[in-house]
């Protein structure tokens, strides 16, 4: 047991040592026309090593109340500057509604009233930051999966895709993606609450996506519609994400 752990622990540091070699020339390789085929081999690589060291049922650490940072860091944009989200935020997003569509056979417009009253979960999780940096929260939400169950995906439905209010300095929309083994696990949540407190502007409000097992980019904000796929091709570039489709991996599994 103890030669097995101490195998795990190289496997999962091998990893993030290749993820981060990879992320880290993701602007220079991303302009060359080899790249995309290198990344997308290294990313099936590294999908395949993290499902060997941590199964799609393995949890993320929680931590205790003592451990939450004094200020959890927004990562990404902090205040959406669209027509349709500064009109919400007004009017401190009593006319939110949570869209979920694509391949389900009920169709969703769910408020914040509504995602409150459904059951909830509150977990103490790391979130690290590609670019470095760790800060541990306190997350309340409703799991992924229960609405998901209350939409009733397709067989063929292989992925979730979430379409976030702001939009990135380019002008194209930020969006993100997970897989329905993801999607379905218990740590998944869309969160409403930071620390007790209704989730802050700088850090995803009203609505965001926390996928505990992943690094930040996957931690979509800003949620204004979730859609059911069984193909990626066609959103955005095809990669699955607005920073995947500039080069990054797909799945960030640490």
């Amino acid at each position: 047991m103890k030669l097995m752990n101490r195998r795990r622990r190289f496997l999962r540091n091998a990893l993030t040592a290749a993820g981060a070699g990879v992320l880290a020339g993701c602007d220079r390789l991303s302009q060359t026309d080899w790249a995309p085929r290198v990344l997308e081999s290294a990313e099936h690589l590294t999908h395949a090593v993290q499902r060997v060291v941590a199964p799609p049922s393995a949890m993320a650490r929680e931590f205790g109340e003592a451990d939450i940072s004094p200020v959890f860091r927004p990562n990404g944009s902090t205040n959406p500057q669209t027509r349709e989200y500064r009109a919400l935020a007004a009017d401190d997003f009593r006319g939110y509604a949570l869209r979920v569509g694509g391949l389900v056979a009920r169709p969703l417009s769910l408020s914040l009233e509504r995602l409150r009253a459904l059951p909830s979960r509150t977990q103490i999780t790391r979130h690290d930051c590609v670019e470095g940096w760790s800060v541990i929260g306190k997350w309340t939400g409703v799991q992924l999966s229960r609405v998901l169950d209350l939409a009733k995906p397709a067989q063929r439905a292989r992925y979730v895709v979430f379409r976030c209010f702001d939009v990135m300095d380019d002008g194209h929309p930020y969006y993100e993606s997970i897989g329905m083994d993801d999607a379905r696990h218990p740590q998944t949540l869309l969160a409403y609450g930071l620390n007790d407190k209704p989730l802050p502007t700088p850090n995803g409000a009203p609505l965001r996506l926390r996928v505990e097992r992943q690094l930040g980019y996957k931690q979509a904000k800003y949620l204004s519609a979730i859609e059911v796929v069984d193909s990626l091709a066609g959103i955005g570039d095809g990669n699955g994400g607005y920073w995947e489709d500039q080069g990054y991996e797909w799945y960030a599994g640490i």
